[in-house]
């Protein structure tokens, strides 16, 4: 063998060497680590949502192979006392339930600007409702209109009938207040312990008839006075439904929950004023809260108040909705997860088996099944509407929402305060 034969083979020795060597620490390919997203949500004891939610889910971690979200649910108190904490202290989940109201969120930059949301597939009053400066911060998966559900059978047993249109007149809604008042049923069910809006809605769907919906705007926005002899006239109607023991003595502390269950179960009432999404409760197993099987549900509208501009206007509100927290390390699987649920196909899945509007844009002609039929019922009292968008806490901010969640949440439906009172406390608001 020559040297240079030799000298090539020590090379080529030391190179295979050095590749063994190089081997023999090499580390063999990991897979990809598993990407976690926390979600807190609302509806824990609303088991048609939190289904819908979770079957979401299932499908986006099916289809995004190594990310997952692990949720977590909560009633909404409970949930909103710990994202307050969570929020503050930068441990605040990736996903939030959150509601339009909620301007502190946005408003001190806590939300990620949700631009690569297909919004095309979203109603545009709907991404309206989570606009801030110009941004959008919110999913509006829930949507709702306030209606008037009654038991027909405790109806039919006063002798009164509904009439052909659903609607009432102000003069006959108030003695429908009476007759059942006379007989020791309490005539409208709405609790208010643990929510600040839902006994607003006996005098804002009232005004929103009275005035229409661009005074009734303005009345909101400080441009027209709470003085309006429109508006006082609607007021003095309303508390003569309060004076006519319309609502049940526990209104104040009674929640929101135990308000569904009053209404169709013990001790039962003849109406509850409620947001259409009364199924997401009532349609649980009667074990777990809902209606009775056999419960003769019905659904009416609002009655049309004397002299009103717009009696077949009525508030449509966005409701529950998803947001990505800011600091989040996943924004990208974030906004994915929420592309997820903005198209048409899901916006039906969500009508079909939670039976609640939606800001997804969906066929409401599509949706069939057991339920079905009560879909429809609530399509025949929102026929030809009207709608007014948002309720008024999400569309007050600062002292005048703060005093309008005070009075009209509570002290006057309660009658605690005068007619007078409420207009001079409004006033001075603004």
């Amino acid at each position: 063998m020559t040297d240079t034969v030799r000298r090539a083979g020590r090379g080529f020795g030391r190179i295979v060497a050095a590749l063994g060597l190089a081997a023999a620490f090499a580390v063999a390919p990991q897979p990809a680590k598993s990407q976690e997203l926390t979600m807190w949500s609302h509806w824990a004891a609303e088991q048609i949502k939190r289904k819908f939610v979770e079957d979401a889910i299932e499908r986006f971690e099916k289809a995004n192979p190594g990310v997952k979200i692990k949720p977590t649910w909560y009633e909404k108190t409970a949930l909103y006392a710990a994202l307050k904490t969570a929020l503050r202290a930068g441990t605040a989940p990736d996903l939030i339930y959150a509601e339009p109201d909620q301007a502190e969120y946005y408003e001190n930059g806590l939300l990620l600007d949700l631009a690569d949301v297909n919004w095309g597939n979203v109603e545009p009053w709907a991404k309206q409702a989570w606009a801030y400066k110009g941004k959008a911060y919110g999913l509006p998966l829930e949507a709702w209109t306030v209606e008037i559900y009654y038991n027909k059978k405790l109806m039919a047993d006063l002798g009164v009938t509904v009439p052909a249109s659903l609607q009432f007149s102000a003069e006959q809604f108030l003695d429908v207040v009476k007759k059942a008042k006379a007989k020791g049923i309490t005539p409208l069910a709405i609790g208010v312990g643990d929510r600040p809006f839902p006994g607003a809605h006996l005098t804002h769907e009232a005004l929103v008839k009275k005035l229409g919906v661009g005074d009734y705007d303005k009345l909101l926005k400080g441009k027209l006075p709470w003085t309006d002899p429109r508006v006082v006239d609607t007021l003095k109607y309303v508390r003569s439904l309060v004076d006519a023991g319309a609502l049940p003595n526990t209104f104040t502390s009674l929640k929101l929950g135990e308000a569904h269950t009053y209404f169709h179960t013990n001790p039962g009432a003849l109406m509850f004023l409620n947001g259409s999404w009364y199924t997401s409760r009532a349609f649980n197993e009667p074990d777990k809260g809902g209606q009775p099987k056999d419960f003769p549900l019905g659904i009416m509208k609002f009655p049309a108040m004397a002299g009103g501009a717009c009696n077949e206007c009525k508030t449509l509100a966005a409701g529950g909705s998803y947001v990505v927290n800011a600091a989040t390390k996943h924004p990208k699987q974030a906004v994915a997860f929420l592309n997820s649920m903005a198209t048409p196909e899901v916006g039906n899945i969500w009508l079909q088996n939670v039976l609640v509007q939606t800001g997804i844009k969906s066929d409401a002609s599509k949706i069939t099944g057991p339920h079905a039929g009560y879909f429809k019922n609530l399509e025949a009292v929102n026929t030809g509407t009207t709608y007014y968008f948002g309720i008024p806490i999400q569309v007050l901010s600062g002292k005048p929402k703060e005093v309008f969640t005070q009075v009209f949440n509570n002290a006057f439906p309660a009658g605690t305060i005068s007619v007078e009172d409420a207009i001079k406390q409004m006033s001075a608001a603004y």
